[in-house]
């Protein structure tokens, strides 16, 4: 089986369009149409549903499409390191990092990382945690940032760091002048939260389902500073890493009475390449942590 057509195959799946696929790639939308029929006639299967304007993967497709990650991920793995071995990469790292501590945290260490090596292309993308470890297991990303109690078993992951989420009051909120917040006084509270999908919020989740409360969340977003400023207006409270409040004299930072850790990990592919310079990201990261 010849792979390009698998390429193809792959790039229309994932963008349920000829049309999209073929502008990704940068190929002539008949050539790949044409790519598929062939595709088509050697496995002799049908594997999209052509409707007018949308196409849909049939059973054969989708499962086809299982295979056909696994068989181009190992060959753009089996090809990187060939060309590493032949010097001939420049070397790319791709991290996925969370918002909060893309914004607190890992500044300092990706200008450190940059100084240290400057001929690596350095790309980071900002999300949750879910959607980062999906990402890495979809081979989007080279490796993650990740808050995981049970790692996947696609995932190989070295812990980094470890944080304490605190209870995030206004400096005159009545829990202020408390050394500790119980589970229940929390969730009494109006709450502003990250939305699903981030740490952040995991973690709130997680305890609601354990004391059986129902959190009462009167506000949902991503941006940091918004949710300081709300708090700080007293119209909320909110659960941040200490790193988060800790320059801010207007918040005040309470552990839960039963203290909430959390172990930060970098994780990468178990059955993926690490390439030199994936390595080196994980060791320095390692290395200043």
């Amino acid at each position: 089986m010849d792979i390009k057509p698998l390429r193809y195959f792959q790039a229309i799946a994932e963008a349920s369009s000829f049309t999209k696929a073929a502008e990704q790639l940068h190929v002539a939308q008949p050539a790949i149409s044409m790519a598929i029929k062939k595709l088509e006639a050697e496995l002799d299967l049908t594997l999209f549903h052509r409707h007018e304007r949308q196409i849909s993967l049939t059973d054969e497709g989708k499962k086809l499409l299982l295979h056909s990650r696994r068989i181009l991920r190992a060959i753009d793995d089996a090809r990187l390191e060939m060309e590493e071995l032949k010097g001939l990469t420049k070397g790319e790292v791709r991290v996925g990092i969370p918002s909060m501590l893309g914004s607190y945290y890992f500044p300092p260490i990706l200008m450190a990382f940059r100084h240290r090596y400057p001929e690596l292309d350095l790309s980071v993308i900002e999300g949750g945690t879910w959607q980062l470890q999906q990402m890495l297991e979809r081979s989007e990303l080279d490796l993650a940032i990740i808050v995981a109690d049970v790692l996947p078993q696609e995932l190989h992951a070295r812990t980094f760091l470890r944080e304490q989420m605190l209870v995030t009051v206004a400096k005159d909120h009545p829990l202020a002048q408390q050394a500790a917040v119980s589970y229940d006084d929390f969730f009494r509270e109006e709450l502003v939260m990250f939305k699903e999908g981030y740490f952040h919020r995991k973690v709130v989740d997680r305890l609601a389902a354990r004391t059986e409360c129902t959190p009462n969340i009167s506000f949902e977003t991503n941006l940091i500073p918004l949710i300081k400023a709300i708090v700080n207006q007293g119209f909320g409270i909110s659960t941040l890493l200490g790193m988060v409040i800790e320059e801010d004299p207007d918040l005040i930072g309470l552990p839960f009475e039963e203290p909430v850790w959390l172990d930060l990990s970098i994780a990468w592919r178990r059955d993926g390449y690490l390439s030199r310079a994936n390595q080196a990201f994980v060791d320095f990261l390692l290395e200043h942590s």
